[in-house]
């Protein structure tokens, strides 16, 4: 197992905001045959729920792969961030260091999904085509590995865990013709659990035979991707964590999120209260800004209750002045109109970009403003 030599030295972690004086971060000397290659612990995270992360950056031993299997961009970037959420509940951020995956190649991942997806044999006529594509689903399409080390007493790093994302379709494309119709079969969850469920196994099988990890802890999550154009990512459905000193999985724990758009009839079917708070903010923008074309808004749910809401406002602007007074205004909104017990997130945008943003935390009671220059 790789181990890293610890000093002293430091830097300190520049954000939005903070001052420009220096402290130093930890500098870590990773030895390997005889060749000493110098990394950085930062000192600070952004947030508690925020691992540190060494630099250099070093990016994933599959680096790529994941926009060659997963279509949408969005399911891309929930099957990271949401993997790396989970992974707070195992690997605490202020004990564990955060890194890419190292271990499972991009050819290891690849096999992978060709060796647990069917092979699809594309006999007889069109329709017999069509039919045993939709019999034989390729579900399975992506492995996101995530690695997880600690800061040992005597002055070394080493890994302790890593943390799998199983990424599934909710929808099957295919075609029967090169260049021909795309058809699509949907993929009940169940179904697509199931055989989630087989995938982590194999998965787990290959791990535990290589020697670095052999005796590290696996948390292995199952995500359930949108359909290709959906403008909400999917979520994760299960996660299980098999200890290190364990070569098979138990128990699996079932996840229940969601992410909604607003307005849509999905979000007024199932979260009415939280559709007509965004039907209100709209409309109260509307009656003072007559240029006003609607707001866009998402929402993320963790077992049916709201814990996240972004809302993007489009405006078009004629002067800075237009683009604080706006910004005052929906700020008042904010207070008046949308409760405390969740993170909210306001972004006012013209064809230039961002012009303003309000974001409050869950529990605080004044939003806090920022108006770019």
């Amino acid at each position: 197992m790789k181990r890293l030599a610890l000093v002293l030295i430091c830097t300190l972690l520049v954000i939005v905001g903070c001052s420009n004086q220096q402290k130093e971060d930890d500098i870590v000397q990773t030895e390997e045959e005889q060749e000493t290659e110098v990394s950085i612990i930062p000192t600070s995270s952004i947030t508690d729920a925020q691992y540190k992360i060494l630099l250099p950056y070093r990016p994933s031993a599959a680096r790529g792969a994941i926009t060659n299997q997963v279509t949408n961009r969005v399911d891309m970037d929930e099957l990271e961030e949401g993997l790396r959420r989970h992974s707070v509940d195992v690997y605490d951020p202020s004990k564990y260091l955060f890194e890419e995956g190292q271990y499972l190649s991009t050819e290891f991942i690849y096999e992978m999904i060709d060796e647990m997806n069917p092979d699809v044999k594309e006999e007889g006529d069109k329709e017999d085509k069509i039919k045993a594509h939709r019999n034989n689903p390729r579900v399975f399409s992506h492995i996101l590995e995530q690695n997880f080390l600690k800061k040992n007493e005597d002055d070394s790093v080493e890994l302790v865990g890593l943390s799998i994302g199983i990424s599934l379709k909710s929808v099957y494309r295919f075609q029967v013709e090169t260049g021909g119709a795309d058809y699509y079969e949907k993929i009940p969850q169940a179904e697509m659990i199931e055989e989630g469920k087989k995938v982590a196994e194999e998965v787990l099988k290959e791990i535990r035979q290589q020697e670095e990890l052999k005796d590290v802890n696996v948390m292995i999550g199952l995500f359930r991707e949108e359909e290709q154009a959906s403008p909400v990512p999917g979520n994760f459905v299960a996660k299980t964590l098999v200890d290190k000193d364990e070569n098979s999985i138990g128990k699996w724990e079932k996840i229940q999120e969601e992410h909604v758009l607003f307005p849509s009839k999905n979000g007024k079917d199932k979260y009415y209260d939280d559709y007509q708070k965004v039907q209100t903010f709209s409309e109260r923008i509307e009656e003072y800004f007559p240029n006003y074309v609607g707001v866009a808004g998402k929402g993320f749910y963790i077992d049916q209750s709201l814990t996240r809401l972004t809302l993007e406002v489009p405006l078009e602007f004629y002067g800075k002045g237009e683009v604080i007074g706006f910004t005052q205004y929906t700020y008042g909104l904010v207070k008046e109109i949308f409760p405390n017990h969740y993170d909210i997130e306001v972004s006012i945008t013209s064809s230039d970009g961002t012009e303003s943003l309000i974001y409050r935390p869950a529990g605080e009671d004044e939003p806090k403003v920022h108006i770019y220059h």
